[in-house]
């Protein structure tokens, strides 16, 4: 928009130059109130229905590309699409954002609206949305699990166990365990807890429900092999239980002791190898036809939060800021590949496909955000951000599209985007 001021009157240039027109009809020059507020209806109207860019923006485009015509935009038509309709105070009120979500705007109490340089989103990049935001515990999520059926189960350190209704988001009941949850997860029907020193084993068909005694200390991480649970404890041991069709319950298998400190993830991946990861910075490979440890791995230097397998490769994560790729070598030993940096200490990975078949991993960082990127490049897709640390991620059923975040205000739920969506929007 080109204003003059003179005295308390404005008057507006039309596009394209100085007016040609007689003096006497320069109140045909004005632009039209109504198509300013979009509710214009007039055709023709004698009134302006468009404005002229800022000559300073002009220069300083011309400036910035080094040649003499106006810097064009990314559809090199010269125009922004819709932000070359939006009203005469649109340059005033667009402001640079930062990757940071406005503090006030969580509160609900920002009042600088669009002019905030401070997100007011849960989220930047395209092709995914948060479709809700389910409150109810009172600590950190730790656990969120789907097993295929309409309740989404969701644990906390606070103890329990909340049963969500997926068509209604509703919470349909609560479970108090008596102890901090360290992790869930599901295998068909079942449903595992990791507490204090036992997993709670729950059948959501038959409603059956088992207590499994050995773990020391906290149990921050499980795993199923055919019919095999594994449970990572606090004393580094990983414990086995296999499933007795013929009594309906769990016999203690084998106890795996190498770790030093704390177990704290366990995938299990091709060649019926299962992985740990530990706070004593090591990353253990083992057999599960012997239950013997095959390889250790380290390379990262502080603690290895997360595992994830991934076709033929290991992905690893650690709160020395890198997530590392390990492939096999001729002879089966693993070796770093490729590392990733990060600006902060790395917490959980979980991978899925969106909705065009892509592989996107998902990381969770200690700076209360995780980080999507496109595999194998490591292209960013995008960013979510939460209040606090984000402690659980998990997707949903193959082709859903979903993936939920659980930090310490409950858990979000997300969905990936349909292509013919993205290309529309």
């Amino acid at each position: 928009m080109m204003c003059f001021h003179g005295g308390n009157r404005r008057v507006y240039n039309r596009l394209g130059g100085p007016s040609t027109a007689p003096t006497d009809s320069s109140k045909n020059q004005k632009v039209c109130y109504h198509w300013r507020a979009g509710k214009c209806n007039r055709y023709p109207c004698r009134f302006l229905h468009g404005e002229v860019p800022d000559p300073s923006a002009a220069a300083a485009a011309a400036t910035a590309n080094g040649s003499g015509s106006p810097k064009r935009f990314s559809d090199d038509s010269g125009f922004s699409g819709p932000a070359a309709r939006r009203g005469p105070n649109y340059k005033k009120t667009r402001v640079r954002k930062t990757e940071k979500v406005c503090t006030f705007w969580m509160q609900g109490q920002c009042t600088h609206g669009d002019r905030c340089k401070f997100l007011h989103s849960w989220s930047l990049g395209e092709g995914f949305a948060l479709l809700n935001h389910l409150d109810g515990h009172q600590e950190f999520v730790t656990g969120i699990c789907w097993p295929g059926s309409e309740t989404l189960y969701s644990g906390s350190r606070d103890g329990t166990v909340r049963a969500w209704n997926t068509s209604s988001g509703e919470c349909v009941s609560v479970v108090n365990l008596g102890g901090e949850v360290g992790c869930m997860i599901n295998e068909g029907a079942w449903v595992f807890v990791g507490i204090p020193n036992v997993v709670k084993a729950w059948n959501t068909q038959t409603n059956s429900d088992f207590t499994l005694s050995g773990p020391v200390g906290q149990v921050y991480a499980m795993a199923t092999s055919d019919d095999l649970l594994l449970a990572g404890s606090q004393d580094g041991t990983i414990l086995a239980w296999k499933f007795n069709a013929l009594t309906n319950n769990f016999d203690p298998a084998a106890s795996l002791k190498g770790h030093t400190r704390a177990v704290v993830s366990l995938v299990v991946g091709a060649k019926k190898r299962l992985y740990s990861a530990s706070v004593d910075h090591s990353i253990k490979v083992w057999s599960l036809d012997t239950l013997q440890c095959l390889q250790t791995l380290t390379e990262h230097i502080d603690v290895v939060m997360s595992l994830l397998c991934w076709e033929q490769f290991l992905l690893s994560c650690s709160l020395d800021q890198t997530i590392k790729v390990w492939v096999a070598t001729e002879d089966g030993s693993l070796e770093v590949t490729h590392t990733h940096s990060e600006e902060h200490g790395l917490l959980i990975l979980r991978g899925m496909h969106d909705m065009e078949s892509k592989p996107v991993l998902l990381c969770a960082c200690n700076d209360n955000s995780v980080r999507l990127y496109d595999l194998p490049s490591f292209s960013e897709r995008g960013k979510i951000f939460a209040k606090q640390d984000i402690r659980a991620i998990e997707v949903g059923p193959d082709g859903s599209g979903l993936f939920f975040t659980g930090d310490g205000t409950g858990f979000k739920v997300y969905k990936w985007a349909e292509a013919e969506a993205i290309a529309t929007s």
